[in-house]
């Protein structure tokens, strides 16, 4: 008998995280809402459970050590292993971004959850991963940490923006370290862009819904045995640093 796949999703409880949680939950996979706020993160849970995902709740702050920890051991408890790690929560910071009126704050609170983020969280899940027969780790980048899209005349990549967009580049540029790091396991990692999505995060005013943004998430977190990893990816293909 298969192994049902283990899934853990941060930021899960709305917008993008939950449309990827629905998803690989669609897929037969138990997945983990993981989500700094209770009633929405119990909410997120009850809805996908009412459309028979198989969804636990993982309460989360990604930029907290021992809430961290905490999940981790819940995981550890539940299943003893972890198939699949979608980093998905981030944060834009807030305006100004302009290089030359930002707060220096805005810029560290994007850093702090974009990147220091995603490596706490995938430390503490690094040994519930590699207890998996097909570990997947997805990192939820942007087109917009494209230093190559950035610098290619003509081509626009989004506002000026100091915060978001280089958070965005700086975790590109983990993922590539951790793949090469990674290279003789098993563990598949790769980034993935969903878009330009409307969601709370930009005001509702993207042009994708969320659920077209969870598909890039889906496909890298389902590769198959030996597929890319150290990759960035949209629904086009592949995507230049």
């Amino acid at each position: 008998m298969t192994e049902q796949t283990i899934a853990l999703v941060t930021g899960a409880n709305k917008g993008i995280g939950y449309e990827i949680a629905a998803g690989l939950g669609a897929l037969g996979w138990s997945v983990g809402v993981g989500a700094r706020d209770q009633e929405r993160r119990e909410g997120a849970v009850a809805k996908l459970r009412a459309a028979g995902v198989d969804a636990f709740a993982v309460p989360l702050d990604v930029t907290d050590d021992a809430s961290v920890a905490e999940a981790a051991r819940l995981i550890e408890e539940r299943a003893g292993r972890l198939d699949v790690l979608v980093n998905n929560a981030g944060t834009t910071g807030n305006a100004p971004q302009m290089p030359t009126a930002v707060d220096v704050s805005t810029v560290r609170a994007a850093v702090e959850t974009n990147v220091i983020g995603v490596i706490r969280v995938t430390n503490a899940m690094l040994p519930l991963v590699r207890r998996s027969s097909s570990p997947r780790i997805v990192n939820m980048s942007s087109s917009v940490g494209s230093l190559t899209l950035q610098t290619t005349p003509g081509v626009e990549v989004g506002p000026i923006s100091v915060a978001y967009s280089p958070s965005k580049t700086f975790l590109n540029a983990v993922t590539v370290q951790y793949a090469k790091e990674l290279a003789d396991t098993d563990i598949l990692i790769n980034a993935g862009c969903p878009g330009y999505c409307a969601t709370d995060l930009n005001g509702f005013r993207g042009v994708r819904t969320p659920a077209q943004g969870a598909a890039i998430a889906i496909r890298l977190a389902s590769l198959p045995d030996g597929g890319p990893t150290g990759r960035f990816f949209d629904d086009e293909g592949e995507v230049p640093w």
